[in-house]
């Protein structure tokens, strides 16, 4: 029997480049659009004060399946609010690998937003907000700079110490970092928002958001969390990772109940427009939003990406079972 690898965070970090994930997400999504990738529901088991999320996917050669436990709270007790761990089979039945899965998950959540950008943000947006102050913030960042040259960024959090923190880091990359006094006077003067919270009630309406804005709304994924008003919603242009899946759990979910959308409101999947199917941003003014729950098959990618690099450099421990 061949050794499993096992890939700690560690060993993920020094493995794969941001731009790996990138190039692994934007694949998952062209062979997703190809019908070359098997994708079923996400499940969640709740407990208290948070929830167990599994997505799993076939994507080429691999099989991944991750299961993540989210528990808000577990900042106040200096514990990540995501842990998890990835297994990754061969199609054909073969373990291969088990992984960390809480810098997997990270990265390839901002490598979405970072190519839903390259279709659905103006090449001259200079400005950001940010709302949502943790980890996922910091990526989100990083994926925004990976396409476009952000020179001011705006960071907004109910936690005002988190908000000041991470303002001090993206000055420290050169860049103007501000806390402002609003989200609305934030957002006004933003090219670009980014939602990366655990909010269970919308924030981010029509009012909030000047023409041309590109949104990434990453937050909602699960069927409880909620960042965008449905009217906002309705009002822009909506990119789904994948449409059935942020039906029951994304913004859209929320949309679609308050009926301001329907499904065949959404103007494309992602994969329609990494693959050319549809176009991306056509006019400067529109309001376009990334409605992005996160997908089983970046995990594939990823994972898959990561075991070939420890492969090739002999990186993590092997153990058999």
């Amino acid at each position: 029997m061949n050794a499993i690898i096992v890939l700690s965070r560690a060993d993920l970090a020094a493995l794969m480049r941001f731009g790996d994930y990138v190039e692994a997400v934007a694949d998952a999504f062209r062979l997703h659009a190809e019908g070359r990738a098997v994708l079923p529901p996400a499940m969640e088991i709740r407990a208290e004060g948070g929830a167990f999320h599994v997505k799993g996917a076939r994507l080429g050669d691999y099989v991944a399946v991750k299961t993540n436990s989210n528990f808000p709270d577990n900042r106040k007790r200096g514990l990540p609010t995501i842990q998890g761990g990835i297994l990754l089979f061969d199609a054909g039945g073969a373990l291969l690998a088990v992984t960390d899965s809480i810098e997997i998950t990270v990265k390839r959540t901002g490598a979405a937003t970072a190519v839903a950008a390259c279709y659905l943000a103006r090449p001259d947006a200079r400005v950001a907000t940010i709302v949502g102050c943790g980890a996922q913030a910091r990526v989100q960042l990083e994926a925004l700079r990976h396409g476009l040259d952000i020179r001011r960024v705006f960071a907004v959090d109910n936690d005002p110490a988190a908000a000041e923190k991470f303002a001090a880091e993206i000055a420290a990359l050169g860049l103007a970092a501000e806390v402002p006094a609003t989200l609305r006077g934030a957002t006004l003067q933003s090219d670009v928002i980014v939602t990366c919270t655990t909010a269970h009630v919308p924030y981010l309406g029509v009012a909030d958001v000047r023409p041309g804005t590109f949104i990434a709304a990453i937050g909602a994924d699960n069927p409880q969390k909620s960042e965008i008003e449905p009217e906002l919603m309705a009002h822009a242009r909506v990119v789904a990772d994948v449409r059935e899946q942020c039906a029951v759990m994304g913004d859209l979910h929320h949309a679609l109940r308050a009926g301001a959308m329907t499904e065949a409101d959404v103007y494309a999947e992602l994969g329609e427009l990494v693959t050319g199917r549809r176009p991306g941003r056509t006019s400067a003014d529109d309001v376009m939003i990334f409605d992005g729950c996160g997908l089983g098959i970046q995990d594939a990618a990823a994972a898959g990406r990561a075991y070939e690099r420890a492969r090739e450099r002999g990186a993590g421990a092997r153990i058999g079972l």
